[in-house]
């Protein structure tokens, strides 16, 4: 998969079924769909594949337990059904993944149990193992750094983690492989109309600046959080469709928790759940859930967001972490389907997490909303609606992406020399940045060491033929990743 052959081919033969905008899970997911059922495909990132949200969530592939308080059965439903599919499509970058919720009291004790049976049993065939109690005795001999005073016992139950910047790359190249053109820093510039319907757009090539047309019988929106700036192109001043939820990770040593289970603390002091999550050979802890208005590219945690994060483990682990454990941090914006009215900051965790398909009077067909575990679900029922609307004619191959193998790649460590030169000429990696934060994982699991690697790595590319690999742009950006900046 490589991108100048690519966008030679756009500016010779630029007529495609399907135009997509955004290459994140969503967008991502689209292609493959569109691809595998015979359309012809182009999609086109502004950024880097996975830049924005997809990369940034807590790497796990679950119904979601807390929808369970909120009666959402069929959402449930539906992503445990599609966390097997995908365990399925991508065994290289998903396993199943046990989790532990201590509890305090005999009525907590038998409303968890009773609750994630309930959870285990919506998955029906596609069940990961069986939830079970742990008496106080069972769990404190197996996990000796959860705080014992008070503990009553606990459940035990299985849901999945997977990577979630290399499944975007898996499709990335699942997609070019059936058939489909993705590239990435190609942002979209105008549309063009026939009749006052979206036929079309202009995009131009960020690293050469150089202009293209082409031509699409149906354009698909599918850029996250930025849908409504997508929409705004034609006809403008539409209101406004999505919310914007931060969701805020930390990263630190496995030595805090250093158990192949997961940890889940049920309720936070503003009533959430978060994770406790072994990822890469250290621990994830997160998320939160809160309001933002701007829509940015790199959103910062806030100090707060991560005393808040660091303040919510220490009733649970003998011994917490603090600012100056922290390996990385990171923040993700959550694209939420807007209700009728802007939320009160603190109240996103009440918005529903299902996915919205919208068609403008110009046939600008927008997708958004859902999540990483029904990304394959999504793309089905945009392309469906799509038919069904007459936007697009049935697809030439009744084709179903639930067998579909996605393609593998090489691991997500830190990057050796071949694997950098691998990134380049098969990845589409443009950047230090895309490598060391997406083709590996190595700025989100230890920024730190980002940092360090980040001149070899340019080095590199340089040799490989990237002119310009943005060094001095990544280590600025990276240090934002660390606890030093956050601390000031």
């Amino acid at each position: 998969m490589q991108r100048q052959p690519q966008l030679q081919q756009l500016s010779t033969n630029p007529n495609f079924d399907v135009a997509i905008i955004g290459g994140g899970a969503t967008g991502l997911g689209v292609a493959v769909e569109a691809a595998l059922k015979g359309y012809r495909v182009v999609l086109l990132e502004a950024q880097d594949f996975a830049k924005g949200t997809s990369s940034r969530s807590t790497k796990l592939l679950h119904g979601g337990v807390r929808y369970l308080t909120q009666g959402n059965i069929s959402l449930i439903y539906q992503a445990l059904h599609e966390r097997g599919v995908l365990l399925g499509n991508a065994p290289h970058l998903a396993h199943p993944l046990s989790f532990i919720v201590p509890t305090y009291s005999w009525w907590d004790t038998t409303l968890y149990t009773l609750g994630l049976k309930i959870y285990d049993a919506l998955a029906g065939a596609s069940s990961l193992g069986p939830t079970h109690h742990l008496n106080s005795k069972q769990i404190q001999s197996r996990y000796t750094h959860l705080r014992a005073r008070g503990l009553k016992g606990g459940v035990q139950y299985w849901d999945a983690q997977f990577d979630d910047a290399r499944l975007a790359i898996s499709l990335a190249r699942t997609a070019h492989s059936l058939g489909a053109y993705v590239v990435n820093y190609c942002p979209v510039q105008s549309f063009n109309h026939q009749d006052g319907c979206v036929k079309g757009l202009n995009f131009q090539d960020a690293l050469t600046q150089s202009n293209c047309t082409i031509n699409a019988t149906c354009v698909i929106n599918a850029t996250g959080v930025w849908v409504d700036d997508i929409r705004n192109m034609s006809p403008p001043n539409h209101s406004s469709l999505v919310t914007a939820s931060q969701g805020v990770h930390v990263v630190v040593d496995r030595s805090f928790w250093p158990y192949d289970a997961a940890l889940l603390i049920p309720k936070t002091s503003d009533g959430r759940v978060l994770f406790i999550v072994p990822w890469m050979g250290q621990v994830i802890l997160g998320t939160t859930d809160t309001l933002q208005s701007q829509h940015l590219l790199e959103p910062q945690p806030t100090l707060e967001d991560i005393q808040f994060i660091l303040q919510q483990v220490v009733p649970y682990l003998n011994k917490a972490p603090a600012l100056q454990d922290i390996k990385s941090l990171w923040a993700g914006l959550r694209p939420l389907v807007q209700a009728n009215s802007h939320p009160k900051s603190g109240a996103t965790s009440q918005i529903s997490r299902e996915h919205f398909i919208g068609i403008d009077s110009s046939k600008l067909v927008t997708i958004t909303g859902g999540k990483w575990t029904t990304y394959r679900v999504m793309a089905e029922d945009v392309l469906d609606r799509c038919t069904h609307e007459g936007l697009l004619p049935k697809p030439p191959q009744h084709k179903s992406t639930k067998d579909l193998h996605l393609i593998e790649g090489p691991s997500s460590e830190a990057p050796t020399v071949n694997r950098v030169r691998y990134a380049v000429h098969n990845e589409m990696a443009q950047s230090v940045e895309d490598v060391l934060a997406r083709r590996s994982r190595v700025l989100f699991f230890n920024a730190g060491l980002a940092i360090e690697l980040a001149p070899q790595v340019a080095q590199i590319m340089a040799e490989e033929g990237i002119a310009n690999p943005r060094l001095e742009e990544f280590v600025a950006m990276a240090q934002k990743y660390t606890a030093g900046y956050l601390a000031g």
